[in-house]
């Protein structure tokens, strides 16, 4: 029997939609829960490392979204950038998936982004 997951709980895999973004708060960190157009969920920080920009309010597209504001585009998975104006990458966070649900651990960077400066 697998154990408890990890991480904060933030929505059943079927409140997420193909190609959605969906923003949550973690411990006062903005989080970017996204569904890819292949159906794979990711999360990483949801402020765009150009400018104070939320990266949920953009487009999903393949496995990157878009910045609304400048057009920086960033790899869901790797949460480097794929577009200019933005040349940092974002931090991607570890999720699970567990019976049914999401969640999030932030204290987790899977990429070598900067950590989250929490409370």
């Amino acid at each position: 029997m697998a154990g408890e997951p990890s991480g904060e709980l933030i929505c059943s895999v079927d409140d997420l939609q193909v190609k959605q973004a969906l923003r949550v708060l973690i411990e006062d960190y903005p989080v970017a829960v996204v569904r890819d157009s292949d159906g794979e969920i990711h999360a990483l920080g949801d402020t765009c490392s150009h400018a104070e920009v939320s990266l949920s309010d953009g487009d999903v597209e393949g496995c990157a979204i878009e910045c609304w504001g400048h057009g920086s585009q960033f790899d869901l998975r790797s949460g480097a950038p794929l577009q200019l104006p933005a040349y940092e990458p974002v931090p991607v966070f570890a999720l699970e998936v567990h019976d049914g649900n999401v969640y999030v651990d932030i204290s987790t960077v899977t990429n070598g982004a900067p950590a989250p400066q929490l409370g």
